[in-house]
């Protein structure tokens, strides 16, 4: 597309004004036009040079500049790791969607935590919110100094406006927004609502393909950055952050969306969910759902994942002789699936777009009864599921959900019978 840079975590430079851009230096002397060099670093300055993240941003004003922070004074049902609000649950959780407000509230104020695993402070696990805003954010900027911002819209279209410019997101798009950008959120349709994944850990990339080769899953070229742009808006400017999981709040003179160029490897982008390679078997069995991986954030253990990133889309199932929904599993993961739209091929209800269910490590699931008579039934000819997306966040750690994820209504108290009347197999004698 004209309006964005493509390929994740290539090297980008971009300028709203012609000669904006330093050439071969990064912080020259003289900046032209008399702005400021500032760099984002997303890892540190040491890091190997395969996985180093920074972008030079050249700004009219440094961010540098403002008073002290003071704590976010309204209470929200944002948290942060730790979870230990309330003891982790190893039951099988579901949730029905997140209603939209009845008042103005923007995203901001919108964000309701269902769980997460790890330490902010040190910089491992993951936060799993849900927002639902029913305005544009005004005269306010938001970051989270805390994780990196993983946006999964359900319900209404996005318009990102960024520091490095604005990305334009819509249901069966992503957006990622590195740690510490700011950017304000507005509602293209009035209202919205949809899943964000927090990660404290490493940066969310694209995972090895190993024996697949060379071409699959997502591919770079397919990841949007914007261009250049900037706000010169001398207007008193709110700007909340995200630390060590409080809110904190300082008042601006001015807009700090105010960088006129800029260039590096760190920025926002957006991917079509759509334009995912789904791989899939074409004899028997059902592969692992690890195949579906779009975006992975590493850990110490090889092969491991702090948080994937997983969608299941339309797709072609042909495998023979097999039972083709997911299979009944334990997994040393822990699993929190969300709905985009249409129906999960492995549950026959009570799994609505925008809800929610969290399988945490070790603890048995699977397709409901209907399901499974309908997949041990079926006629396996080849066959295409339409119309649908879910995703799942898949970690290594017990995602421990918050209270007001264990308390609200929201929370379906017979989602264990989703799994009752299976008949006990009988054996020859």
């Amino acid at each position: 597309m004209a309006d964005y840079l493509t390929g994740f975590a290539n090297h980008f430079a971009t300028e709203a004004v012609a000669g904006a851009l330093p050439v071969g230096r990064n912080s020259p002397q003289h900046v032209p036009f008399g702005l400021y060099a500032e760099q984002l670093s997303g890892t540190a300055f040491t890091a190997p040079r395969a996985e180093n993240r920074r972008s030079w941003l050249y700004r009219l004003r440094p961010t540098a500049g403002h008073a002290a922070f003071e704590r976010y004074a309204p209470d929200t049902l944002i948290r942060s790791a730790p979870f230990d609000d309330v003891p982790p649950s190893p039951n099988r959780l579901r949730w029905d969607p997140l209603p939209l407000p009845e008042t103005a509230v923007d995203f901001v104020d919108g964000l309701t935590t269902y769980g997460g695993n790890g330490d902010v402070a040190t910089g491992t696990g993951c936060a799993i919110h849900i927002y639902a805003a029913t305005r544009s954010m005004r005269h306010r900027v938001f970051f989270s100094a805390d994780g990196e911002l993983l946006i999964v819209p359900q319900l209404g279209r996005l318009r990102l406006v960024t520091e490095f410019g604005a990305i334009d997101v819509a249901p069966l798009q992503i957006a990622l927004i590195p740690r510490g950008v700011r950017f304000c959120v507005e509602l293209v349709d009035g209202t919205a609502r949809g899943y964000v994944c927090e990660n404290y850990g490493a940066l969310l990339g694209l995972p090895d393909l190993g024996p697949i080769g060379a071409n699959g899953l997502a591919n770079p070229r397919d990841f949007e950055t914007p261009v250049a742009a900037y706000e010169d808006i001398d207007e008193p400017t709110e700007v909340i952050q995200k630390f060590q999981g409080s809110l904190w709040r300082v008042l601006l003179d001015h807009s700090p969306l105010d960088v006129v160029a800029w260039h590096g490897n760190l920025a926002p982008c957006r991917y079509d969910l759509g334009r995912f390679n789904t791989i899939n078997t074409v004899s028997f069995d059902h592969p692992d759902p690890s195949i579906f991986t779009v975006l992975t954030s590493p850990s110490d253990t090889p092969g491991t994942a702090n948080i994937d990133f997983v969608i299941f889309p339309p797709r072609w199932m042909v495998a023979e002789g097999t039972f083709r929904p997911p299979w009944f599993h334990r997994n040393v993961m822990s699993e929190y699936m969300g709905l985009i739209e249409g129906a999960y091929d492995a549950k026959d209800g009570g799994f609505s777009p925008g809800g929610a269910s969290l399988h945490n490590q070790m603890n048995g699931h699977g397709p409901d009864r209907a399901s499974y008579d309908k997949a041990v039934s079926a006629a396996l000819a080849p066959h295409r599921i339409e119309n649908t997306m879910a995703f799942m966040f898949e970690t290594r750690h017990v995602i421990r959900p918050t209270r007001w994820a264990m308390q609200t209504p929201l929370c379906q108290p017979d989602y264990d019978d989703a799994w009752s009347g299976f008949a006990k197999a009988t054996l020859p004698r």
